[in-house]
C-alpha cells in the first residue's frame, strides 16, 4: 500500500553550478568559448585529414574518427549545461535524462576503446612495420566498429539497470548532466545491485582499455629504447607522443570518477575536464605536435 502512494518522478533538476550563482555568466561565457573551440577544432581535424592526401593512412583516419567522437561526446552535455547556466528552469525530463545518460556513456566507453585501438595502431606500425598495411587493410573496419559495439552495449546495460530503480523522492541531481552515480543516488529502492553493475562495467569500460593502452605503449617504449640512432628514436616516439598525451588527459579524470560509483561533490568539476577541456585541447595536441599535419596544413594554404 505504501508503494502505491509513492510519487513517481517525472523530471529531474540539474543543479550544475548553482552554488556559484554569482559566476553563472562568467561560467557560461567560458564554457561556450571552450565548446566552440572544441567543435571547430575537431571539425578542422576531420576536414584536414579528408583534404590532405599525405594524411590518407590508417593513423589519421583513426584520428579523424576520434575527432568526430569528441564532437558528439561534448555535444551530449554542454548545450544543456549552457542553457542551465542562463535559465532559471534547470529541469530535464525523466526520459531526456536517461537518453542523455545513455548517449554520454555510450560515446565515453567508445572513446576509451578507440584510444586502445589507436595505441594498437602505433604498436603495430612501430613493432611490425612489414605487416602493418596488410593487417590494417583486412582489419580496419573491424577495429573501427568494435569500440562502438562495446560502448553502446555496455551503456545499454548500465542504463537499463539504472532506469529499473524506483525514483519517488528527491529529484535534484548535483551535477550538470545525468550520469550514473548522481542518478543512482536519488533512487528510493536499494541501488546496491545497480552500483555493483556500474563498478563491474567500469572495469570493462575504462580499466580494461587503459591496461591495453599501457601494454601497447610499454611494448613501443621497449622497442624505441633498443634503437641506436637518436634521430630514429625521436621519429618513432613523435608518431605516438600526441596520442599518449590525449590518453593521459582523458584517463586521469575518467578513472578517478568512474571507479568510485558512490559519487562525490567534486565529480562535476572533474567531469568538466573530460567533457569540455580535454576535447578542446585534443585538436591542438594532434596538430601542433604533429609534423605531418603541419606539412599538410601548409600545402593546403599554399594551394589557396
Amino acid at each position: 500500500m505504501e508503494d502505491l502512494n509513492k510519487t513517481v518522478v517525472k523530471e529531474f533538476i540539474l543543479l550544475a553550478f548553482s552554488s556559484f550563482n554569482q559566476y553563472q555568466i562568467l561560467l557560461f561565457i567560458g564554457i561556450l568559448l571552450m565548446y566552440f573551440i572544441s567543435v571547430a577544432g575537431n571539425f578542422a581535424v576531420i576536414v584536414l585529414v579528408k583534404t590532405g592526401p599525405s594524411l590518407h593512412c590508417p593513423m589519421y583516419y583513426f584520428i579523424s574518427i576520434f575527432a568526430a567522437l569528441e564532437m558528439s561526446f561534448v555535444s551530449v552535455t554542454v548545450p544543456k549545461l549552457l542553457a542551465n547556466l542562463i535559465e532559471s528552469n534547470k529541469k530535464i525530463s525523466f526520459i531526456g535524462c536517461f537518453v542523455q545518460l545513455y548517449a554520454f556513456n555510450a560515446l565515453g566507453v567508445t572513446e576509451c576503446y578507440f584510444l586502445a585501438v589507436m595505441a594498437f595502431d602505433r604498436d603495430l606500425a612501430i613493432n611490425f612495420p612489414l605487416r602493418y598495411l596488410s593487417v590494417m587493410s583486412n582489419w580496419f573496419v573491424i577495429l573501427v566498429v568494435t569500440p562502438f559495439i562495446i560502448g553502446f552495449i555496455i551503456a545499454l546495460i548500465l542504463t537499463i539497470f539504472t532506469a529499473d530503480l524506483t525514483f519517488c523522492g528527491p529529484n535534484e541531481i548535483d551535477h550538470f548532466f545525468c550520469d550514473l552515480a548522481p542518478v543512482q543516488n536519488l533512487a528510493c529502492s536499494n541501488p546496491y545491485i545497480s552500483n555493483i553493475v556500474t563498478s563491474v562495467a567500469a572495469v570493462f569500460a575504462s580499466l580494461t582499455p587503459f591496461i591495453l593502452i599501457m601494454s601497447f605503449y610499454t611494448h613501443i617504449i621497449i622497442t624505441i629504447t633498443k634503437i641506436k640512432s637518436m634521430e630514429s628514436k625521436f621519429k618513432a616516439f613523435s608518431t605516438c607522443s600526441s596520442h599518449i598525451i590525449v590518453a593521459s588527459l582523458f584517463y586521469s579524470t575518467v578513472i578517478i570518477v568512474y571507479l568510485r560509483p558512490k559519487g562525490s561533490p567534486y565529480d562535476k568539476f572533474l567531469a568538466l575536464m573530460y567533457t569540455v577541456i580535454v576535447p578542446m585541447l585534443n585538436p591542438f595536441i594532434y596538430t601542433l605536435r604533429n609534423k605531418d599535419v603541419k606539412e599538410a596544413l601548409l600545402k593546403i594554404r599554399s594551394h589557396k
